[in-house]
């Protein structure tokens, strides 16, 4: 199993989530979450005074997946979540050990 964390831009949230759903994934966690990159924010002006907006609003995806899905769901996130512009984000790929449903004590990739 895979544990796949997406951090994207907000507007791209439903997209995501479609191309997610249109290529099996069956369950997500969607976080709003504030970061920043390389891009390091920018100033803005409010009533004459300049500051810097360093953490700037993201939304993070995270599922865990079997490892046949993985591919396919990073496959999914690129292409709905590319604007080709500075702070489009990032995916972290990483490996599930366990994995258990709660309500029925169901363990490993029968818990997904």
């Amino acid at each position: 199993m895979k544990k796949i964390e997406a951090i994207i831009k907000p507007f791209k949230t439903e997209p995501v989530k479609e191309a997610l759903m249109a290529v099996g994934v069956e369950g997500m966690t969607l976080s709003e979450v504030k970061g920043f990159g390389r891009q390091k924010g920018h100033s803005e002006i409010y009533r004459g005074t300049e500051y810097t907006v360093d953490f700037l609003p993201k939304v993070k995806f995270e599922m865990v997946v079997p490892d046949d899905r993985a591919q396919r769901a990073v496959e999914a996130i690129l292409r709905a979540a590319r604007t080709g512009k500075i702070g489009d984000g990032k995916i972290f790929v990483a490996e599930v050990e366990e994995a258990v449903r709660i309500r029925t004590d169901e363990r490993g990739a029968e818990a997904l």
